[in-house]
């Protein structure tokens, strides 16, 4: 380790040597771009002095490994990967020259990017190969996607557009008369769920972020909170619109980010949304708050007599504490209802719900906060519950949804997982309670908001970056 350092050190003073003197030379590229030389001495070690490649992956391929966005190269940058051998750098750079890298490297004249190449079109996993296909494309920012039937579909744009796909073609009209949303930061029109008993009555659930009207001409920004509705689609017109859940006024804010929000059924009648902890986290833990829990109601909007803070709080709550859960499936065999949320700077987790639960948040976490410093101590404690699972670092987990289906039979009841930063689809196999196994089954076509079923068991994976729909159908069963 000692000489593999003092290799490291002589190379790194061997290049700032020679841009040092490549200044005094007149190169004034070099001599005016202090984030080149700075990206020679640090990065090109390991990632080339082109960016190509070495000791790590290459950075002109337009695959990132852990996060396709500039904030989260600038956190890898200083805080490292340190399951993947890359140092942390907060120490010896600054927050400044940090930005600065991150800038020259997305710098498609200066560093020669590629774009990101197109989705596999086979995977093999374990058990099958898969054949993929661009089922949707064109899209603008989808969030979510549920199947009316084996030919009809709905696909949420966060915009605010409800789109329908008809035998596998997406229809140039947008369903008309949906509520108007907030499309600002994290917000806008996110989950879309049908009514268990669809077939019969036609109800279809939406979440969104919903704002309050300014009140105060001075006023910056109106307040905004998730809001549920339910309706139903006539010539594809929004019909027959009721408000199911829309929060206390004065608990709305005016940040723009964490909103949660999916929406769930049991099979005993209920209906369950998650909401976001809105950026404060400390009011996750109180339960006159609707934000950073887990809200359970039926599909009518009526309250269950049985909620468990219904005497201290919000009459709606199931549980508290939970950061910004964007996943929410129930196990198809036990009806247990799971969650994922979103940790900070580590500590993604999955949860099984249980009524009446406290899941920590912040008072216990395996995360810390995006500068780096210390949340809290504590990874557990008496009275709060432990995650199934954590992600540590983060993988930003979005949507997970049970399978069910003929086409991928061995994966019956297992869960699938999304990841935006990590741009990955797992398979998770769960007995009894306890996560045994997972899997990677998709990795780098794009960032994995949500992942959905047609009724013959084919995946529907919702991508950002690139906006498309992909579908995965089996090839053959190992």
């Amino acid at each position: 380790m000692y000489i593999k350092n003092s290799i490291l050190i002589v190379v790194r003073l061997f290049i700032l040597s020679f841009l040092s003197i490549s200044c005094l030379y007149g190169q004034e590229k070099v001599s005016g771009n202090k984030a080149e030389i700075n990206y020679q001495i640090y990065c090109a070690t390991c990632h080339g002095t082109t960016s190509g490649g070495g000791m790590a992956q290459s950075l002109m391929d337009g695959i990132w490994q852990f996060g396709d966005e500039k904030e989260y190269i600038r956190r890898n940058i200083m805080f490292g990967i340190p399951h993947r051998g890359m140092p942390s750098y907060e120490k010896t750079l600054s927050e400044k020259e940090i930005r600065a890298i991150v800038d020259y490297v997305y710098d498609a004249e200066a560093a020669g990017w590629a774009t990101k190449p197109e989705p596999p079109t086979m995977l093999e996993t374990m058990d099958y190969e898969m054949q993929v296909d661009i089922w949707a494309d064109n899209l603008v920012i989808p969030w979510a996607i549920v199947f009316l039937n084996k030919d009809t579909a709905l696909i949420t744009e966060r915009p605010g557009n409800l789109l329908m796909v008809v035998r596998d073609q997406v229809l140039d009209q947008a369903v008309s008369g949906i509520p108007k949303v907030l499309h600002e930061g994290q917000g806008g029109l996110m989950d879309v769920n049908i009514d268990p008993g669809y077939a019969s009555n036609g109800w279809i659930y939406l979440s969104y972020s919903h704002s309050l009207d300014k009140t105060d001409p001075g006023e910056k920004r109106p307040g905004a909170m998730t809001r549920i509705v339910r309706g139903r689609i006539r010539d594809m017109k929004w019909v027959d619109e009721q408000v199911l859940y829309e929060a206390p006024h004065e608990t709305y804010r005016t940040t723009r980010h964490h909103y949660g929000c999916r929406i769930v059924f049991d099979q005993k009648g209920y209906m369950y949304f998650s909401i976001g902890e809105r950026g404060a986290q400390d009011q996750a833990q109180d339960p006159e708050r609707p934000n950073g829990k887990i809200h359970r109601i039926y599909p009518d909007g009526r309250v269950p007599s049985d909620n468990p803070y219904r005497d201290v709080g919000l009459p709606t709550l199931y549980t508290l504490g939970n950061r910004n859960p964007q996943g929410i499936s129930v196990h198809p065999l036990t009806d247990e209802i799971w969650a994922a949320e979103h940790g900070p700077l580590g500590g993604d987790e999955l949860n099984l719900i249980q009524k009446g639960k406290n899941y920590g948040w912040p008072i216990i976490s395996y995360g810390k906060n995006y500068n780096g410093t210390t949340i809290t101590d504590l990874t557990s404690k008496e009275g709060y519950a432990q995650p199934a699972l954590y992600w540590k670092p983060s993988i930003a987990v979005c949507g997970i949804e049970f399978y069910q289906g003929e086409a991928f039979s061995l994966w019956e009841n297992k869960l699938l997982v999304t990841a935006l930063k990590y741009e990955e689809l797992r398979l998770l196999d769960i007995v009894n309670d306890h996560v045994l196994h997972q899997q990677v089954i998709l990795k780098n076509a794009g960032r994995v908001r949500d992942v959905g079923m047609d009724p013959a068991g084919n995946i529907y994976v919702v991508l950002n970056k690139p906006d498309v729909v992909i579908r995965l159908s089996p090839l053959d069963k190992f």
